[in-house]
C-alpha cells in the first residue's frame, strides 16, 4: 500500500501558481487599471449628462458620422474573442499539442471580449435601457442585428461560457480539495466531479460536439456583423461582398495577435516557460501569417475594383481612404499588416522563429486591424452619401477614449483577478486510469434520454421564435404576434447548448447506488492514493511492479 502525498503540499502548490497570493506587483497593476476604470465611468457619467454631443459624433449629412469609435472597438473586441474560442476548440477537435496549453486563456480572452463589445454597443446608443428592452421585442429576422444580437450574445456568449464551465471542472474539483479558500465557490464549479472515467469519456464527447458546433456559429455571426455594413445599397464604401468574409478574416488576424500577446504576458508573469515553448508561438505565428496574407489579397482586390470599374461614388471615397483624408491612417494599416506578415514570413522560409518577432507581429496587426476598422466605420458616412451634401469629418472626443480607456482597463482587470481564483492552464490532474474504473456500471440510458429531450426542446423553441420573429404569417411591418419572441429564440438556442451541460452532469448509475464522492475527494496531480492489493493495476510496460500510474500537473510556478 502506497501512503498518499501529503496534502500540504498541494496547497503550497497552489500557491506557488499565485493563485490566492496577492503580490505587491499584481496589487499595484489593479490600482493603475482600476484608475482607468474611473476614468471610463467618469467619461460614461459626462455623456450620459451632457449627451451625445460631447462625442465627435455627429448627423450624417450634416458634417458629420454618426458612427464612431465606440462602434469601430465594438466590431474589433467581437473580432478578438473570433480567435480565442476558435484556438480552444481546434485543440479539442485535432489535438494540437503546441497550443494545448493555452486554451484556457484563450476562452477566457473570448468571454471578456465579447462582453466588452457589448458595453461598446451600450455605450453608443443614446438610450440604452430603451434599446436593451426594444431590441429584444421587436427585433425581426430580415435584419442583420437581429443575427448579431441573437447569434453573438445568445449563442456564441452562452455556448463559450458552458464551454469554459464545463472545461475547468476536472480543476474546480481539484481546488476544492486543495486550496485553502474558496471551498463553496470550487464546489459550485466542480458539481459533483469525481475524476472517474466516465466522466472523463463524456467530456471528450461534449468537448467534440461542442467544438464541432461552434465553429460554424462563429463564422455566422461574424458574417452578420459584417452585413451589417455590406447589404446596405445606399451606402458606398460598406456595399460589398467582401464585407462578411473580410470580418472572419480580420477577426481572425486581430484575434490571434492579441492571444499572441497575452500568452507571452502570461508566459512571463507567471514562468510558465515549460508549458508554453517556442513550438506555440510558430503555431499561432504561422497562423497568423496565413490569415494576414489572405486579408492583404482581400484589401488588395477591393481597391482594383474600386478604382477600376467602381462607381464614381465608390472611387470617391476609394480615393479619399488611398490619397485623401484618410490616407494616413490608410497607409499606417497597411504599413503595419505588411511589416508583420514579412516578419511572420521570414521566420516561416528560414526556420528560425522568436517569440519576441512574432510578439511584435502581434502588435502590428492589431494597429492595422484598429484603423482598418475605422477605415470601414467612418468614411462612409462623411464622404458616402449619394444626396448633394458636403463632405463631413470626423473627429473622437476625450469622452470616447477616455471611455474606451475605461474598457481596456476593466476587461485587463477581469482577466488578472482571474489568475488570482483560477489556473489559466489547464492542469490535466487525470491521464490515466485504473483498471476498476474502466469496469464501472454502465451510464443509465436515462442521461441521453434527458439530453436528446433538451436539444429538442431547445430547437422547438429556437425555430417558433426565429418563425415569430420573422412575422411568419403576419404583415412583415407588424409587431411580433407574441411580444419578446426574439428572446425565445436565444432561449431556444442557449437550451441547445445547454444539452452538453445536461449529458454532463446527469447522474449516472454509479452515483446513485454508491456514496456520493465529494469533489475534494478527487486525486490530484501527482497524488498516489491508497489501495487494496485486488485494486492494484498490472504492471505495465516502464512501470515497477505495483507503482501506480499518475499524472503530474503541466503547470509550474
Amino acid at each position: 500500500m502506497i501512503a498518499p502525498t501529503p496534502a500540504h503540499g498541494k496547497v503550497k502548490a497552489i500557491a506557488d501558481l499565485g493563485i490566492g497570493k496577492l503580490t505587491f506587483r499584481w496589487m499595484a497593476a489593479v490600482a493603475i487599471l482600476a484608475c482607468l476604470v474611473l476614468v471610463g465611468l467618469y467619461s460614461y457619467a459626462q455623456q450620459e449628462i451632457y449627451g451625445e454631443s460631447v462625442t465627435g459624433m455627429a448627423t450624417i449629412g450634416s458634417g458629420g458620422a454618426a458612427w464612431g469609435l465606440y462602434i469601430v472597438f465594438a466590431v474589433f473586441f467581437i473580432g478578438v474573442s473570433f480567435a480565442g474560442i476558435s484556438v480552444a476548440a481546434l485543440i479539442r477537435l485535432f489535438g494540437i499539442q503546441p497550443i494545448k496549453h493555452i486554451s484556457r486563456m484563450a476562452e477566457l480572452l473570448t468571454i471578456i471580449a465579447l462582453m466588452m463589445g457589448a458595453l461598446c454597443i451600450m455605450a453608443d446608443l443614446g438610450d440604452p435601457l430603451k434599446g436593451l428592452l426594444n431590441l429584444p421585442r421587436y427585433a425581426r429576422t430580415m435584419s442583420p442585428f437581429f443575427g448579431t444580437f441573437s447569434m453573438v450574445i445568445g449563442g456564441y456568449l452562452s455556448a463559450s461560457l458552458l464551454y469554459f464551465f464545463l472545461a475547468g471542472r476536472a480543476d474546480a474539483a481539484y481546488m476544492a480539495r486543495y486550496a485553502p479558500w474558496g471551498k463553496f465557490f470550487y464546489r459550485l464549479w466542480a458539481t459533483g466531479y469525481r475524476g472517474t472515467q466516465a466522466e472523463r469519456n463524456r467530456h471528450q464527447k461534449t468537448s467534440f460536439w461542442l467544438s464541432l458546433m461552434i465553429l460554424p456559429l462563429l463564422i455566422t455571426a461574424h458574417s452578420t456583423l459584417g452585413f451589417i455594413f455590406g447589404i446596405q445599397g445606399g451606402r458606398p464604401g460598406w456595399f460589398n461582398a467582401l464585407q462578411a468574409p473580410g470580418f472572419v478574416v480580420m477577426a481572425g488576424v486581430s484575434g490571434l495577435g492579441v492571444i499572441i500577446v497575452a500568452v507571452a504576458l502570461m508566459r512571463w508573469l507567471l514562468r510558465l516557460e515549460k508549458d508554453i515553448g517556442l513550438p506555440t508561438f510558430r503555431w499561432l505565428g504561422n497562423s497568423l501569417l496565413v490569415l494576414s496574407g489572405v486579408y492583404i489579397y482581400f484589401m488588395i482586390a477591393d481597391q482594383i475594383t474600386a478604382n477600376y470599374a467602381g462607381v464614381a461614388a465608390e472611387a470617391r471615397i476609394s480615393h479619399e481612404i488611398v490619397f485623401g483624408a484618410y490616407a494616413v491612417p490608410f497607409w499606417i494599416t497597411v504599413g503595419c499588416l505588411v511589416a508583420g506578415f514579412a516578419i511572420l514570413f521570414l521566420q516561416f522560409v528560414t526556420g528560425k522563429s522568436m517569440i519576441a518577432w512574432t510578439v511584435t507581429a502581434g502588435l502590428l496587426v492589431n494597429v492595422a486591424a484598429v484603423l482598418k476598422r475605422f477605415l470601414i466605420v467612418v468614411p462612409s458616412q462623411t464622404y458616402g452619401t449619394m444626396l448633394p451634401w458636403e463632405p463631413g469629418s470626423y473627429t473622437p472626443s476625450k469622452v470616447e477614449l477616455g471611455l474606451i480607456i475605461g474598457l481596456f482597463g476593466l476587461g485587463t482587470l477581469m482577466y488578472i483577478t482571474f489568475l488570482k481564483v483560477f489556473p489559466i492552464v489547464p492542469m490535466e490532474s487525470h491521464e490515466e486510469v485504473s483498471e476498476t474504473e474502466k469496469d464501472e456500471l454502465p451510464e443509465s440510458g436515462m442521461r441521453t434520454v434527458a439530453m436528446w429531450l433538451t436539444l429538442a426542446l431547445g430547437l422547438a423553441m429556437a425555430i417558433t421564435g426565429f418563425l415569430i420573429s420573422a412575422r411568419f404569417g403576419t404583415e412583415p411591418t407588424s409587431d411580433p404576434i407574441m411580444p419578446f419572441s426574439p428572446v425565445l429564440f436565444i432561449a431556444g438556442v442557449v437550451t441547445m447548448f445547454g444539452s452538453a451541460v445536461v449529458y454532463e452532469l446527469f447522474p449516472d448509475r454509479a452515483s446513485l447506488l454508491e456514496p456520493e464522492q465529494k469533489p475534494e475527494d478527487v486525486p490530484g496531480p501527482g497524488e498516489h492514493v491508497s489501495m487494496t492489493p485486488k485494486e492494484i493495476v498490472p504492471a505495465q510496460k516502464g512501470q515497477e511492479k505495483g507503482e501506480l500510474v499518475s499524472a503530474g500537473s503541466s503547470y509550474r510556478s
